[in-house]
């Protein structure tokens, strides 16, 4: 006899042989022993995870004569069912039997009872291949079929398949094996065939096989043909061209560290060698999804210890930001690949994009931790790696933590309170751009309480339009939400840079203490951010508090900029405009 690939030699014969799909199972079983059995079902599920297998133990167990452990194996239904000869059970195939022509065939042979099983069994694979006309030709026999008739439909893309036979269908949706299972299934068919392999290679394999478990026996057969001694790890990567986590790791660096000709000949190399770049796309995806969760669950056991220490060593105390920067232009970039005729391009031009784009220096970062050792928080004591930065800055608070360092507002610029966070251009229009520095400064003082009474008096600002200046200031802040709030300042955020641009020139030319009192019901000082800001100003701060380099909260004196002086008495100022030369005496 001929050679039999493994997935064929080891397709499961009974329902104790499927990997996973266990619920499945046993409703089916379950379904024979109570003796309530579907006219049609519907099998949906990524393939190589058991479908048209189980759809043939399933018929087997229909038709099988014994009493006890069906399918037996042993009767004439079973034997030939086994070596598919059984004339109840029809396996068509939709992809090359797809026209209303075969199903009116097929509707034509359904109405003949069985020749020898107790049902006609009919699997019906790719049904998703079906045209249109040949599923409405097929839907009343589906509907009404002979008692003697059972369909049994299996598609990877059941949204192709039109709802009317759905609906008329009891559907299981198959689900990916897991890795553990496959990896399981994999040293039982090793050791039957006495294939020497590593356990790291079957892991390899289980992880390339992305949940099919006829895909990892396909795997598998091409490593023993290419391998004369033992399986190993390399061997699988060389065959399926797999770039190692290590490479990855180093990429990595090469990356954060702007080494542009060491990453484009990384990526040449790859190339030529024949590995897949789709395939090293996701595997970078994933590392650094893995590195983002060590970061904030270093006990966490979804990441071995392999790429634990991989991450150790090249990704942890990198940038966050430069991190999530690097994820999101890698699955942009992976979703362009369809359209791209040539991949590697897209790909460095990905990765030359992730290195223009502007980033915090972790360099940067241990110089303000060395200079400021003397000032910082202690960040670790709290243990508040979850908390929201107004959170953290009212633990601070509460502690006495409140930085003696105060800041004037006087009462001609913003400009005053710190030249060196405010930037204005040389354009005709201004623009003020409050740098990161000084709003983890502002962070740092706010607290939560202060942001829980302000935002319920701030959404009630716009009853507040007692004169035309109220009106003005409530239409400038009427996108603006409160983002953090201490006793002095609010810090607001909004859509666009514009309208925090807008927000912070009002600020600086006219100052919101007046108006501010009005709705919050104490003058205040304000500072806008736009989405965008606010976004990257969170990353930095947990950053930044991870580090243990967050700056001193700061504090600012609020004087009233355009405060009108106490007027004279409103009397003696009424007499003096009608009589200017009256003297007025006191008794």
């Amino acid at each position: 006899m001929s050679y039999q690939a493994l997935y064929r030699k080891y397709r499961p014969q009974t329902f104790d042989d499927v990997v996973g799909q266990q619920a499945i199972v046993q409703t089916l079983k379950n379904a024979i022993i109570q003796d309530r059995i579907a006219h049609a079902y519907l099998f949906c599920g990524p393939r190589g995870t058991g479908k048209t297998s189980i759809a043939k133990i399933f018929a087997r167990m229909l038709n099988c004569t014994s009493d006890t452990d069906r399918p037996c194996g042993h009767c004439e239904n079973c034997k030939m069912a086994l070596s598919g000869s059984h004339p109840d059970i029809i396996e068509i195939d939709a992809a090359s039997n797809n026209g209303v022509d075969e199903v009116r065939n097929l509707i034509e042979r359904v109405k003949y009872a069985p020749m020898e099983g107790k049902y006609k069994v009919y699997i019906i694979d790719e049904v998703h291949m079906m045209t249109k006309g040949a599923f409405n030709a097929l839907l009343k026999t589906i509907e009404e079929p002979p008692k003697h008739v059972i369909f049994i439909f299996a598609t990877t893309e059941p949204n192709k398949v039109i709802p009317t036979i759905i609906s008329r269908c009891q559907r299981f949706d198959f689900t990916k094996v897991s890795k553990a299972d496959i990896h399981a299934r994999l040293d039982v068919v090793c050791a039957s065939e006495e294939i020497d392999i590593e356990p790291e290679a079957i892991d390899m394999i289980a992880t390339l096989a992305d949940g099919g478990m006829r895909d990892a026996l396909s795997i598998l057969d091409q490593c023993v043909a290419f391998c004369s001694s033992t399986i190993k790890e390399e061997d699988v990567r060389q065959i399926y061209g797999v770039v190692t986590i290590e490479d990855i790791g180093e990429i990595y660096a090469s990356l954060l560290n702007k080494q542009v000709e060491d990453v484009m000949e990384r990526l040449q190399e790859i190339s030529n060698q024949g590995m897949d770049l789709k395939r090293f796309t996701t595997d970078f995806i994933s590392l650094i999804k893995d590195s983002i969760i060590v970061e904030y669950a270093p006990n966490t056991t979804l990441v071995n210890i392999h790429r634990k220490e991989i991450i150790q060593k090249n990704l942890y105390n990198t940038s966050l930001v430069f991190r999530t920067n690097l994820l999101d232009t890698l699955m942009d970039t992976f979703n362009k690949f369809t359209y791209a005729s040539n991949i590697l391009d897209y790909l460095e031009a990905g990765l030359l994009k992730v290195i223009t784009q502007s980033y915090e220096d972790i360099s940067v970062q241990k110089e303000a931790k060395s200079d400021n050792q003397n000032h910082i928080f202690d960040a670790k004591k709290s243990d508040s790696s979850h908390e929201l930065p107004s959170e953290q800055a009212d633990k601070n608070e509460n502690k006495g933590e409140i930085s003696d360092k105060t800041v004037d507002l006087k009462n001609d610029s913003i400009s005053d309170v710190s030249r060196e966070t405010l930037k204005e251009s040389d354009t005709k229009n201004s623009k003020i751009i409050l740098e990161n520095e000084y709003l983890l400064q502002l962070l740092a003082g706010a607290n939560k309480k202060n942001k829980i009474e302000d935002s319920k008096k701030y959404e009630k600002r716009k009853e507040i339009i007692s004169d035309v200046n109220m009106m003005r200031v409530i239409t400038l802040l009427e996108n603006s939400t409160i983002f953090a709030s201490s006793d002095t300042y609010v810090l607001l955020c909004v859509p666009s840079d514009l309208e925090a641009n807008e927000i912070n020139i009002y600020e600086k030319e006219h100052g919101f203490e007046n108006e501010i009192e009005k709705i919050l019901g104490v003058p205040k000082k304000v500072f806008a951010m736009d989405q965008n800001q606010q976004k990257s100003l969170v990353q930095l701060y947990m950053e930044r508090r991870k580090n243990n380099t967050l700056p001193e909260p700061i504090h600012l004196d609020v004087r009233f900029k355009h405060k009108e002086e106490k007027e004279e008495n409103t009397i003696e100022k009424d007499l003096k405009s009608v009589f200017p030369d009256l003297i007025i005496k006191e008794d």
